[in-house]
């Protein structure tokens, strides 16, 4: 008689325990899936804000809800619904308008505004913004994260294991907002373009390695980003959770304790 209510009571413990990781992680699934997504930097055309390897979470509900942040029917077949408006500097995090794949940019342009590069310098509404110079970026020229991708340099050619360099300059908007940019090339591919008048409910994005991002300077036809409608942004940056520099999560060695819980700036 002990011991069938023994092993009535160790079977109740291991269903109580079942329910207990069920809801747990289903309470996970509904927080994920209404307030934050996470994202896992795969290339390096937000360095040095954002390295490959970053591991962190987007604030789906900094912009509100759009199809593509919401998955519900309360939420638009189209369009959005605001909760407040991206500004410039933000860190977004978006749907290429083309191919679905997430890309994360820095926001640039609004609606309204028009904006070009002249000689790797950024002009908006006919303003110049300004650059500070900030030292030297520097990195090991080897295979990065578990694409295996080699860092592009402005002291080309390096030999592997060598050091691996790029400009470093301070850029700060109109609206007061201040990030670091990187130079490779002094007179790149997209360093002087033509003037962008971004349109009514879309977003001018550049990368902070302005020589190393297929943006919004460069068309939808020849794989970038162009302007991108205010449907597709998913949510914004706000703080880096974790960082391995490593080509799996597992060697551990390889991860950068100075970038956890990293503000993105």
């Amino acid at each position: 008689m002990f011991a069938r209510k023994k092993k009535t009571e160790e079977k109740g413990g291991i269903v109580e325990t079942i329910k207990t990781v069920v809801y747990a992680l289903l309470i996970a699934a509904v927080f994920r899936t209404l307030f934050f997504q996470p994202f896992w930097i795969p290339s390096g055309s937000m360095k040095d804000t954002l390295l490959i390897g970053d591991f962190l979470f987007v604030n789906k509900m900094a912009y509100g809800y759009s199809k593509y942040s919401c998955p519900f029917a309360m939420c638009p077949i189209s369009g959005r619904i605001f909760a407040s408006e991206p500004d410039r500097g933000d860190v977004v995090v978006f749907r290429h308008p083309v191919s679905g794949a997430d890309f994360i940019k820095r926001l640039i342009g609004l609606p309204g505004d028009t904006v070009q590069l002249r000689g790797g310098v950024l002009f908006l509404n006919g303003q110049q913004v300004p650059q500070t110079p900030n030292g030297t970026f520097t990195e090991t020229y080897e295979p990065q994260g578990p694409m295996g991708s080699l860092p592009r340099c402005s002291n080309a050619p390096v030999g592997q294991g060598g050091v691996c360099e790029s400009e470093r300059l301070t850029e700060t908007l109109p609206n007061g907002v201040s990030h670091d940019i990187l130079n490779i090339d002094p007179n790149g591919f997209a360093d002087n373009t033509d003037v962008y008048t971004v349109p009514a409910g879309h977003y001018f994005f550049m990368g902070d390695n302005r020589d190393n991002s297929e943006d919004s300077r460069f068309s939808q036809a020849v794989g970038g980003v162009g302007m991108v409608s205010a449907e597709y942004l998913v949510g914004r940056a706000d703080r880096i959770m974790f960082s391995s520099a490593g080509r799996s999560l597992l060697y551990f060695w390889t991860w950068r304790a100075d970038r956890f819980f990293k503000a993105v700036d």
